[in-house]
C-alpha cells in the first residue's frame, strides 16, 4: 500500500507531536504530587512573638533563638506518652544531625495551665521548655499544634511541619538537606 505525499506528511507530524501530545496529557491528568522533602512546606509565617515563660518566670521569645533554627512542639505540661514521643524525636532527630546539631535548638511550648514536672524533661538536656502566661492564649501555629512538629530558620520564619509521631528517619533527611542547602544559622 502506497501512501500519498499528503498521508506521508501527515503521518511524519503525527509522531512528532505524539510526544508532545503524551507528555500534556500525563501533566494534566495524572498525579505528580511526589516530592523530596517528607515534612509540609508552609509558606513562610513568622513564629509568634508573643512572649512565654520559663519554669523559673523568666521571660522567653523566640527572637531569642534568633540566628538558630529551632524544632518546636507544644503539649499539655502533663506530658503524656504523645509528649514524651515528641520530645524524643527533636533529641534524636537533632543528634542525629552530627556536627550541624549545634545548629539546631529544640523548644517545647506547655499549650495548657498545667505546670511541667522537671523530672520529665531530664532525659531531654538542651530542650528549652516554656509555657504561655497565665491568661493569655496561644495562637493557631507551631506554638498550639499538638499533631505537628514545626521547624522554624534562622529569620523566624515557621518553614516545615512533621506529623508528630512521623518517622524520624525522613525527618532527619528533611533536616540534613535543609542545613546543606542553608548558608544561615
Amino acid at each position: 500500500m502506497k501512501l500519498g505525499p499528503r498521508a506521508q506528511l501527515v503521518l511524519i507530524g503525527a509522531l512528532f507531536l505524539s510526544p508532545i501530545a503524551a507528555s500534556l496529557v500525563a501533566y494534566n491528568f495524572m498525579s505528580h504530587e511526589s516530592t523530596a522533602n517528607y515534612g509540609e512546606l508552609i509558606v513562610p509565617q513568622l513564629v509568634t512573638v508573643q512572649p512565654f515563660e520559663r519554669p523559673g518566670g523568666a521571660r522567653f521569645t523566640f527572637a531569642e533563638l534568633s540566628g538558630r533554627w529551632v524544632m518546636v512542639a507544644s503539649d499539655s505540661g502533663a506530658c503524656e506518652a504523645a509528649c514524651l514521643e515528641k520530645l524524643t524525636a527533636m533529641r534524636q532527630v537533632r543528634l542525629a544531625l552530627g556536627r550541624n546539631a549545634a545548629r539546631v535548638e529544640r523548644v517545647f511550648v506547655v499549650d495548657d495551665v498545667r505546670p511541667m514536672d522537671p523530672a520529665r524533661l531530664k532525659d531531654f538536656e538542651g530542650t528549652e521548655a516554656v509555657r504561655t502566661p497565665l491568661g493569655l492564649t496561644l495562637p493557631a501555629g507551631p506554638a498550639n499544634d499538638r499533631a505537628h512538629m514545626y521547624l522554624v530558620d534562622p529569620h523566624g520564619n515557621v518553614m516545615l511541619r512533621w506529623p508528630a509521631g512521623g518517622d524520624r528517619k525522613r525527618m532527619l533527611k528533611d533536616m540534613e538537606r535543609l542545613l546543606k542547602a542553608s548558608q544561615i544559622g
